[in-house]
């Protein structure tokens, strides 16, 4: 036991200056990733690309000396798409196509039933996919060629790169650590020595297995890009039809307005029928007998105060 005091001293002080060489960040939880098989974000799995520059990581030893070393700017990037088409199904199999010759692959896909502003059922899908990074501008453009409308486009990014930095530092610091302990567990002879150095490598392995999951989550993303489509059927944006005529500009717009206000009117007559009048009724009948009683009763006590009355006046003539 003595022989580990020293040591562990010697380790903490260590790990302390590993870290403080570092910057400070959230782990984010571990969880099974269904088209990577490593551990994702809080959020769905977005894209990344890649962009080679140098900077300072600090170094392990108890020195506390730094490094210079090449590490890769890591971008994450989402990209989310609505586009109409003419046919949903034929341009969901084309996406699906373009993802496996492009080296990417189909992440989800579904397909539902939608309706249009008259309940004619149509087809409407969604899907995600992922494309090498470097290919992300051109699949955009591939989705988005003969389509009817593109209703949305958005893509965002996120710089996790002091993150990916600060779990390389971390990792060289326990992996540093693992390698003492070890080399001390060979030459220990006590069982409590041996056993409370056990302890203490089963963790540092642990924390060196969560990070090595972390960056090659990094790493395996930066690789490829997501792309989440939403695909709408043509004739959920047509006009209104009347006998061959479509009512354009106000006109269609005032048809519309008053076909929303029938629809309205008709749901709040059956909700009023079922739903409002019942409860009307249930709360209004006991309340008007109430009302019935108390009426009743303050007009007995009038009558009965009259009564009174004249016989008071008639005494008093006597």
């Amino acid at each position: 036991m003595k022989r580990i005091l020293p040591f562990s001293i010697v380790l903490i002080a260590t790990l302390i200056l590993g870290a403080c060489g570092s910057a400070a960040s959230e782990e984010a939880p571990i969880m099974a990733d269904q088209e990577m098989g490593y551990a994702p974000m809080p959020e769905a799995l977005p894209t990344m690309y890649t962009e080679e520059f140098a900077e300072s990581a600090p170094g392990s030893g108890g020195g506390g000396d730094s490094r210079a070393a090449n590490v890769e700017r890591i971008v994450i990037q989402n990209a989310d798409l609505s586009i109409v088409v003419a046919d949903v199904e034929v341009r969901m199999q084309e996406i699906q196509e373009m993802a496996q010759e492009m080296g990417g692959f189909v992440v989800s896909s579904s397909l539902y039933q939608g309706y249009t502003s008259n309940y004619t059922p149509v087809p409407e899908a969604s899907i995600t996919i992922r494309v090498p990074s470097e290919d992300l501008d051109e699949a955009l453009e591939k989705i988005k060629e003969d389509v009817v409308d593109v209703q949305n486009e958005t893509r965002s990014g996120q710089d996790v790169t002091a993150e990916y930095v600060d779990l390389k530092s971390r990792l060289k610091t326990y992996q540093a650590a693992e390698q003492e302990l070890t080399k001390l567990m060979q030459s220990a002879a006590d069982t409590d020595e041996v056993v409370n150095i056990f302890n203490q490598l089963m963790y540092y392995r642990e924390q060196i297995e969560i990070i090595q999951g972390q960056i090659k989550y990094y790493e395996e993303a930066a690789a490829l890009s997501a792309i989440s489509i939403r695909i709408i059927a043509e004739e959920t944006i047509q006009p209104i039809e009347i006998g061959g005529w479509e009512p354009q500009g106000v006109a269609r717009d005032a048809i519309q307005d008053l076909i929303y206000f029938w629809q309205n009117f008709v749901d709040f007559l059956i909700r009023f029928v079922i739903y409002t009048l019942p409860v009307w009724i249930t709360i209004g009948i006991p309340l008007y007998l109430a009302f019935l009683g108390v009426r009743w009763g303050f007009r007995k006590v009038r009558g009965n105060k009259k009564k009174v009355e004249p016989q008071e006046k008639e005494e008093t003539k006597k």
